[in-house]
């Protein structure tokens, strides 16, 4: 079994942190272990937690600088070996501040072996008004493995009524499993006021969020009680239940990140008792 090994390597130049981010996840003796971790600051990565028992690890990232700014350079790479169980989510909400022009960027492959899971699950971006960013995720999935993502954004700092009038914000998302795209998603919003009151775009609301389950097909019976999950509670966004390749897809627009974070949850918890035969366990920054 090849020995944990941490390395830190702080970087940065006058246009911005360079910095990366990379974890090998393997499975021995029924314990997944985190058995090679790179830093490059300013992202970093907490020792292992195990609050549901040793067979899934919850790794929390850091980003010790604060926030993203134009003319950074982030990459993460993570890779789970063959029935690896890993929950990877962030310290804080992440920031994304505003530029004079240099656009910020993040990298983020991800491979996943067969019988490995990995659960992606980072807490709220806040794109302030006039930041340019642009983020690129890719995972691999063996036949066998199974990835579910989240991605919740807000737009402006709208507890300050500040609205997303100029920047660029970019997602792209891909998954691949054996040279054979099972969802790719590219979102683009400029800043301006068409982009913030069209019904095409944020329709007047701050907040966007994807959830994506892929590696397993999803019944129908299932994607009506995703959908059932959000109806039975009384909820100001709007919502969308669709079926993908091999999984499901969730998408929210609304103004509260507790109401997409709950309802999010709610159908993690949904996929988790019915594909993983597990109960979900929320990791405990959460309640910080």
């Amino acid at each position: 079994m090849k020995q944990n090994t941490q390395t830190v390597i702080p970087k940065q130049t006058h246009q911005g942190w360079q910095g990366s981010l990379d974890l090998v996840y393997a499975r021995h003796h029924n314990k997944t272990q985190v058995i090679h971790s790179q830093m490059q600051a300013p992202l970093k990565v907490q020792r292992p937690f195990y609050p549901e028992k040793e067979a899934v690890c919850h790794s929390v990232v850091l980003h010790t600088a604060g926030g993203i700014v134009g003319g950074d350079r982030l990459s993460q790479n993570i890779h789970l070996k063959p029935n690896a169980q890993a929950l990877i989510t962030t310290a804080a909400a992440g920031k994304v501040y505003r530029t004079q022009g240099l656009e910020a960027r993040q990298n983020i492959q991800i491979q996943v072996e067969a019988g490995a899971c990995l659960e992606w699950l980072p807490q709220e971006t806040i794109v302030f008004n006039g930041a340019v960013y642009r983020q690129e995720l890719r995972v691999e999935l063996a036949p066998g493995a199974s990835w579910l993502g989240w991605e919740i954004t807000r737009f402006g700092r709208s507890a300050r009524g500040e609205k997303f009038l100029q920047g660029e914000w970019r997602s792209h998302t891909e998954i691949w499993q054996q040279a054979r795209p099972l969802w790719i998603d590219r979102q683009w919003l400029p800043g301006g006021e068409e982009s913030v009151y069209s019904p095409h775009a944020l329709a007047g609301q701050p907040i966007v969020g994807t959830l994506a389950w892929v590696g397993q097909p999803v019944s129908l019976e299932l994607i009506e009680k995703a959908r059932q999950l959000w109806s039975d509670k009384e909820r100001q966004g709007r919502s969308g239940v669709t079926p993908l390749m091999s999984g499901l897809l969730c998408r929210y627009r609304g103004s509260s990140t507790a109401e997409v974070r709950n309802w999010f949850t709610d159908v993690w918890q949904l996929l988790r008792f019915s594909c993983l035969g597990r109960s979900v366990v929320k990791p405990r920054v959460w309640q910080i």
